[in-house]
């Protein structure tokens, strides 16, 4: 978990698309780490009948990459093929959605444990959850670990969710209710977060539910009306990109770049970049989804950056910055 290369890998993984009114691209880039653990998805337009919603989902994976892998392919199948979440007949409900979320999750957890015992060797890895499920008038925001989301609306960050961290009062509650203890800010001086899917070494504790164990597989779901005029964008990326950069900061990043180019996988390198030379060690994976009404190209912020481009490279070719 903690060993880095002599240098960071800097080749991306990148991936746009369109639908439903939205576009999105994302980028994602091993770094400094010896492996890359992190994986997502981006599906506009879910099968039985929910053509009209999409769904996009980051996953960090921690001690090896096969649990974020698993849930990567087969998430969204455990979340809207349970009965909670198809609830009675038509468009499930809201109260629908968030059950059915939840229930997904519990269930794939269940799932790869049940698959990893009859393995010779149990999977001893984990991986954080972060994604939206967009429907034609809700947001559900999902999130599992320190993986993070948020929407911009109108040129503001309007909703961030909440990182799972051991430290926590009410994660660090249940973590020594279930007889573990917080240590260095980790849960048994180990692990750095207090929810994730897989970590089964975690999940032991007999006597206690699924969500009352050291590590929790149960996400946090947040329902947000759309706002046609004044949604943005959203932004799910995992620690590698919050470690170095704030919620306004990542906003305002994204919102200026967003008014000089509209190639959305540019957008998302120049993210992975920028958190690269701020020094983030740790894989890095961000999905930028746009909606209708993200901020568009403007003639006047393209023809600054050309000129402070220009200036830049007139100072490096003068060796203004070599002199002292």
């Amino acid at each position: 978990m903690g060993a880095f290369l002599d240098k960071p890998k800097m080749e991306k993984h990148n991936a746009q698309g369109q639908g439903n009114g939205l576009r999105y691209g994302l980028s994602s880039m091993q770094g400094w780490r010896v492996e890359m653990e992190d994986a997502h998805t981006a599906v506009i337009g879910s099968p039985s009948g929910l053509e009209s919603w999409s769904f996009f989902a980051v996953y960090d994976g921690h001690a090896g990459s096969q649990v974020a892998k698993y849930c990567c392919e087969h998430l969204l199948d455990h979340i809207t093929n349970n009965q909670d979440f198809k609830g009675s007949a038509g468009a499930p409900s809201v109260e629908n959605v968030k059950n059915g979320i939840r229930t997904g999750f519990l269930e794939i957890d269940e799932h790869m444990r049940v698959m990893s015992e009859k393995k010779h060797g149990a999977d001893r890895s984990g991986s954080t959850a972060v994604g939206v499920l967009i429907s034609p008038q809700h947001t559900y925001f999902i999130n599992c670990g320190d993986s993070r989301g948020l929407l911009c609306r109108n040129r503001k960050v309007h909703f961030f969710t909440q990182d799972h961290k051991p430290s926590n009062p009410l994660e660090k509650e249940r973590i020594q209710n279930a007889g573990g203890s917080v240590m260095i800010q980790r849960v048994n001086g180990s692990l750095a977060v207090s929810r994730a899917l897989g970590d089964f070494d975690y999940k032991c504790v007999h006597g206690k539910g699924p969500t009352e164990q050291l590590v929790s597989p149960e996400p946090e779901v947040h329902d947000i009306e759309r706002s046609e005029e004044d949604d943005q964008f959203i932004i799910l990326a995992c620690d590698g990109i919050w470690d170095v950069m704030g919620n306004e900061e990542l906003c305002d990043f994204v919102r200026s770049r967003l008014e000089v180019t509209d190639d959305l996988e540019k957008v998302c390198n120049e993210v992975v970049d920028t958190c690269l030379y701020k020094g983030s060690r740790d894989n890095m994976s961000v999905i930028l989804i746009c909606f209708p009404n993200a901020p568009k190209v403007s003639p006047e912020a393209v023809k600054k950056e050309a000129e402070l481009d220009k200036y830049l490279e007139c100072r490096v070719e003068g060796g203004s910055f070599n002199k002292k």
